[in-house]
């Protein structure tokens, strides 16, 4: 087990305008469980892949138990990685894709058998140990890929989207298998994925990346309760959070015929360094209320409820500043409205969130 240290690594591709990772400063701590994720092309995948040395580090370093391993090639770092596709020799069965990398090492042909013959058990492969992969479900075969790191027991753990060839209820069960067998085994591990969901459900803490830049790193609660910006606000949570650019009264944001409330402080800070008479409001779809014309709620035309079972989503269109507005809210499924009504929305006291509207920072 250890510690990884990014400190302000980046990774810059020749003819490219900005890096791809940008000064990247993480410290991910002994037996942690840690999740970068964000959209396609936001470097997580790039970050990961400077960690295991498949891609060069241009500035900075990066440290695994304070050992500087910026410039040592994969094999000298003890890393394992899981890949999104997997990597197993077909011509091989399950218990020589296993020991493959042992054999490597020359480690003894009994130490061999028992490290495979355990992980194999931990994760309940034994009656496929002679099998060829192309004989495997997907989900078979992210195990015996998942082992095959497993019995080289490495100080950290790299995963590439490990889930992403799965069909979804696989996908649910994988990961909660995967988050129990690192909590059993207390390996260092970064997950790399672009799911919120799998990131909120499986990381002990979850990095937020936005083109190569670390946008706020935290708690999964504390990235859905206290996003640092508008795009952590926005990108944590499905349905996505309600984010809006209103006017600025010295009550707060104007929704309508509806004024959010705002604190004296977050009003000021809200005008300052360049925000002017705007302020950026967000709240999520399960903060709010559904209620009567005459309660002091924003009119939405319906366009589509989403029946769950336990509750309901329902999208419609508000006028903001003479624009239709896209909203979303999730009331419970008794009392859903029909398509093409005209329903009012008010957000819960105190379950808002309040960003500038020049530079998306949280007031």
């Amino acid at each position: 087990m250890a510690t990884v240290t990014y400190d302000q690594a980046s990774r810059i591709y020749a003819g490219t305008e900005r890096p791809a990772v940008n000064n990247l400063d993480l410290e991910i701590g002994d037996g942690e469980f840690l999740v970068l994720v964000g959209p396609s092309g936001c470097g997580k995948s790039t970050s990961l892949r400077m960690l295991a040395g498949l891609e060069d580090v241009d500035e900075g370093r990066i440290l695994i138990d304070d050992r500087d391993v910026t410039h040592l090639p994969p094999k000298a770092r003890d890393i394992a990685m899981v890949f999104q596709n997997y990597a197993l020799y077909p011509h091989m069965t399950v218990y020589e894709n296993m020991a493959f990398a042992l054999k490597l090492r020359r480690t003894s042909k009994s130490e061999i058998d028992r490290r495979v013959k355990e992980a194999a058990a931990l994760l309940q492969l034994e009656e496929y140990l002679n099998r060829k992969p192309k004989a495997l479900s997907g989900g078979q075969r992210q195990r015996v890929a998942m082992g095959r790191a497993i019995v080289r027991e490495p100080q950290v753990f790299l995963m590439d989207e490990p889930l992403s060839n799965l069909d979804a209820k696989l996908r649910v069960q994988t990961r909660t298998q995967i988050a129990s067998l690192q909590a059993k085994l207390g390996v260092t591990t970064v997950y790399v994925t672009h799911d919120q969901v799998e990131a909120m459900t499986m990381g002990h803490r979850v990095a937020v990346l936005l083109d190569g830049v670390l946008q706020q790193v935290d708690t999964p609660r504390n990235l859905y309760d206290v996003p640092a910006n508008v795009f952590v606000a926005g990108f944590m949570g499905s349905p996505a959070m309600n984010i809006k650019t209103v006017p600025l009264t010295d009550q707060g944001g104007v929704f309508a015929e509806m004024i959010v409330e705002l604190t004296r402080e977050q009003v000021e800070a809200a005008k300052a360094d360049g925000g002017g008479d705007r302020v950026t409001v967000g709240f999520r779809p399960e903060d709010c209320d559904l209620v009567g014309a005459s309660e002091g709620g924003m009119p939405m035309s319906v366009e589509l409820v989403e029946d769950l079972g336990s509750d309901a989503n329902v999208y419609g269109y508000a006028t903001l500043d003479g624009s239709s507005e896209r909203f979303v809210v999730r009331t419970d499924r008794r009392h859903m409205p029909r398509m093409n009504d005209t329903v009012f929305v008010r957000p819960r006291p105190g379950q808002h969130h309040a960003f500038h509207a020049a530079n998306g920072q949280r007031l």
